[in-house]
């Protein structure tokens, strides 16, 4: 069974997860750690749990998803994997940091892209990707059935969705994603996602005032 863990990291209050099974093997999603309190509070946590990363993938590669990507492949060696669709913002990040005031390392570049279709394999545990564009080009929700949750990223919020005013960004492809390729994994599927509270596919389709 996945255990989900999160982290809030930084000024963006953005989640971070690990994800990890009985076999201890874990991914990072997302990693927005970027003091060195914030990455040794990461650290802490996988060595405390005894656990053996696998993976470092991303649900979409804006600034705040990303500022950790340097730190966990130092630490543990691993290329963050995205959809090619994102890689804009990767190469844009110190960029994108002068833009906010932010302190930043040049992200590593991917050598390995996620498409929809692919299944995120750790552990006795795997996650199912769906390409949900809209917040950026490349955004990919993760998914498992079994037990009932996504991983969501800026797709979808509770009571909201993803801004579409930044960069690359597109409301209706937003829209459509969530309509079209979220919805019909089910009213009981949980919605963790890149900022806030969790949710429910069921709880947003009826309340969610972008999408009644």
């Amino acid at each position: 069974m996945i255990t989900i863990h999160d982290f809030v990291f930084g000024p963006f209050q953005e989640n971070t997860y690990v994800l990890y099974d009985e076999t201890k093997e874990c991914v990072i999603l997302d990693p927005g750690n970027n003091t060195a309190s914030e990455d040794k509070k990461l650290s802490d946590f996988i060595s405390d749990n005894q656990l053996i990363v696998k993976r470092l993938i991303l649900t979409h590669a804006h600034i705040d998803h990303i500022k950790g990507n340097k730190y966990v492949y130092d630490t543990y060696g691993f290329l963050p994997e995205v959809h090619k669709s994102d890689l804009y913002f990767i190469e844009k990040h110190l960029a994108s940091a002068t833009m906010y005031g932010l302190n930043a390392q040049q992200s590593p570049m991917p050598k390995t892209y996620i498409k929809e279709g692919d299944c995120i394999e750790f552990g006795n545990s795997k996650l199912q990707t769906i390409h949900t564009p809209g917040h950026s080009p490349g955004s990919i929700t993760f998914y498992n059935l079994e037990q009932k949750f996504m991983i969501a990223g800026d797709v979808l919020f509770y009571g909201s969705i993803g801004r579409t005013d930044l960069p690359l960004g597109n409301y209706d492809d937003l829209i459509s994603s969530i309509k079209n390729k979220l919805f019909p994994l089910g009213d009981d599927m949980k919605v963790y996602n890149g900022h806030g509270r969790a949710t429910t596919i069921g709880f947003e389709r009826l309340n969610n005032p972008f999408l009644v």
